[in-house]
């Protein structure tokens, strides 16, 4: 079976992902990033631009302060992953907030509300 190996692109977002997703979690003092999480990062075709998705599950108010958390941390970001990925070129970071996980809640929201409330569970359990 010939399996594509990943590209460049595939394992340097990779990379990008884990060490921000280290950074979040014990570096950073931004209480505005304490409910985050780095989602994903797909970089651009050239390698010069980092598109960082990132969630947070406390709603809009903190969605806003997060984005407002991203842009104030950049430069001491940027200079982080510079320190661990030793890469010739450091790409310019571009962080948005990741859409799918609301869009999930909503689904299961939506999915929850069909089932109605007073229907018996009838599912077949062995005792």
């Amino acid at each position: 079976m010939n399996m594509k190996p990943f590209s460049r692109s595939e394992r340097v977002g990779g990379m990008i992902q884990k060490v921000l997703s280290d950074l979040l979690r014990k570096g950073v003092s931004d209480p505005r990033l304490e409910n985050t999480t780095i989602t994903g990062v797909k970089m651009g075709s050239d390698l010069k631009t980092a598109y960082v998705y990132y969630s947070t599950y406390l709603g809009e108010k903190e969605r806003e302060n997060a984005a407002k958390g991203f842009q104030s941390a950049k430069g001491h970001v940027k200079r982080h992953l510079a320190g661990k990925l030793g890469l010739r070129y450091m790409p310019e970071l571009k962080f948005i907030y990741d859409t799918s996980f609301d869009y999930g809640m909503k689904i299961e929201k939506l999915l929850k509300s069909v089932v109605p409330e007073n229907e018996t569970d009838h599912s077949t359990t062995e005792e």
